[in-house]
């Protein structure tokens, strides 16, 4: 085993789950929250920090203003740099050493962006549909005890994590050409999504 899967997910549809199950077939490591411990510790940001700004992007004039800035070169001091932008540096840069270390999964932060140069990188996207994520929530969260606190729930992480990655990377979250594989985890459960992505993996070992 070689290859690095990474995994990008609509809320509810059972990414991380799937992403776990599938670390768990091949014997290789996961990483999903425990990337942002690791990226705490080699950046020296506080633990808390990186998981405030963790796919979450600022939209604030002022940040927009810093960053066009970047981008025409006026300035490229890693010191004046928005907060957000050095967490998401920290991660860029955690993910890449990860990678170097072996297969493994790993789940959002825009994986697929950050090792886009590597060939033994496989991206998958899981999708579901809305009646799968609602039931998916609510078993998964105590508090959410309404189809409509699921959806509301779904739709502001959704958004999140679609600003984030379309910010960072300059691609479109969930559009199925920026990807290997895209998967409806509704259509073959989580097992049965386990089941298809570890026949993909195993093929392209052996391509």
């Amino acid at each position: 085993m070689n290859t690095i899967i990474t995994i990008g997910r609509q809320f509810g549809s059972g990414g991380r789950e799937i992403g776990q199950k599938l670390a768990e077939n091949f014997g290789i490591k996961y990483y999903d929250k425990e990337l942002l411990s690791r990226a705490a510790k080699e950046s020296g940001f506080c633990e808390e920090m990186i998981q405030n700004h963790d796919e979450r992007p600022t939209n604030s004039f002022l940040y927009n203003l810093v960053m066009d800035t970047y981008s025409f070169g006026y300035n490229s001091s890693f010191v004046d740099m928005p907060i957000s932008h050095k967490v998401f540096l920290a991660q860029f840069d955690t993910i890449k050493k990860i990678a170097s270390e072996g297969p493994c999964v790993i789940v959002g932060r825009c994986a697929d962006y950050a090792l886009q140069d590597y060939q033994n990188c496989l991206n998958i996207f899981i999708h579901s549909d809305e009646k799968f994520k609602v039931k998916y929530i609510m078993n998964r969260f105590d508090d959410i005890t309404t189809e409509q606190k699921a959806i509301d729930m779904m739709n502001k992480k959704d958004k999140q994590r679609q600003s984030y990655y379309n910010y960072y990377t300059s691609k479109k979250w969930g559009r199925a050409d920026n990807y290997d594989l895209s998967i409806n985890s509704s259509i073959l459960g989580i097992d049965g999504t386990v089941k298809l992505i570890t026949q993909f993996v195993e093929d392209f070992e052996n391509r």
